[in-house]
């Protein structure tokens, strides 16, 4: 029998938060019980939901993310592993040290002292590439998202979005809000404006590192920030990206080259700069309309979590 679609969007709305969640408490100490009532799903029915949605039972859910979290930092950080420990929720370095093994055939002070061992795909460092750098202060940002579970090169952004700006229209918030702002209903340049001021920026968060974690299993957020609140709907959802400091690349060209400015971010502009990254996710905001900029137009900002 098939599931209703209200059911099915009610289901997704509630994974959207338990998702939200788990991803910004890797540090504390998830309790399952608890991550089944902020769902308001019973704990017998929580667990086959949730791998029905994602394909992973939310236990290895958690441990993928918080090794996967880990090895970036071990990597890219100059943290000591204790510190790492307990960024991703394991309150001595042994209990970190135990999974990652398990995970990997290394441990984590292994793993950290030797540069050469290779959990992750190799990095394809472009040294002509030249990207704009600086550091900036963010302010938190409200955002409503569609999350992509999957290949980062094989989703659908463009749909995504769409379904972003039908909610904010068929809503009325956006008119609403815009009319209190300004005193009239928006105008296609007041709009453009708020859309020049980041006011409203399309952003692609990306959870996960492509060369670590398996196709399939790879989560990217597509948001749509917004100087107002929205409530979730269905499979849209609403959340605060996380502001503090970040290192932002500017990058201008074909978004099928975005995996190689990665890989010199990391490789080149990271070390060089001498960040000290942090757990926070990585983000995208997209500059221009690719609908109407030629591919080699294109302008990516990339925003790395610093401390």
């Amino acid at each position: 029998m098939q599931q209703k679609t209200s059911t099915r969007e009610d289901y997704s709305k509630r994974i959207n938060i338990i998702i939200e969640y788990i991803n910004n408490h890797l540090t504390d100490d998830i309790d399952l019980e608890t991550l089944a009532s902020i769902a308001n799903f019973s704990p017998y029915h929580f667990h086959r939901i949730f791998k029905a949605f994602l394909g992973e039972p939310v236990g290895a859910f958690i441990t993928r993310m918080r090794v996967e979290t880990a090895a970036r930092l071990l990597r890219y950080s100059d943290m000591p592993v204790q510190e790492i420990a307990y960024k991703v929720g394991y309150n001595v370095p042994s209990s970190l040290s135990k999974v990652f093994k398990q995970f990997y055939d290394i441990t984590p002070i292994e793993y950290k002292n030797n540069k050469k061992y290779t959990i992750m795909k190799p990095l394809k460092i472009n040294p002509d590439l030249e990207l704009k750098e600086r550091v900036v202060n963010l302010e938190p940002m409200q955002a409503i998202y569609v999350c992509l579970f999957g290949d980062y090169k094989g989703n659908d952004y463009c749909l995504a979005w769409q379904k972003l700006w039908q909610y904010i229209h068929t809503s009325g918030k956006f008119s609403e809000e815009m009319k209190k702002a300004c005193g009239t209903a928006p105008k296609s340049d007041v709009i453009k404006q708020m859309l020049s001021e980041c006011k409203i920026a399309h952003v692609g968060i990306y959870h996960n590192d492509p060369k670590l974690t398996e196709a399939n299993k790879q989560q990217s957020d597509v948001c749509l920030t917004l100087p107002f609140k929205m409530e979730p709907q269905g499979e849209i959802g609403a959340k605060e990206i996380a502001g503090g400091r970040y290192a932002a690349f500017l990058y201008q060209g074909t978004y099928e080259k975005l995996g190689e400015v990665y890989d010199t971010i990391f490789g080149k502009y990271i070390p060089d700069g001498v960040y000290q990254l942090d757990e926070r996710p990585v983000f995208e905001m997209y500059l221009n309309d690719p609908e109407c900029t030629k591919p080699e137009e294109l302008q990516t900002e990339i925003y790395v979590p610093i401390v």
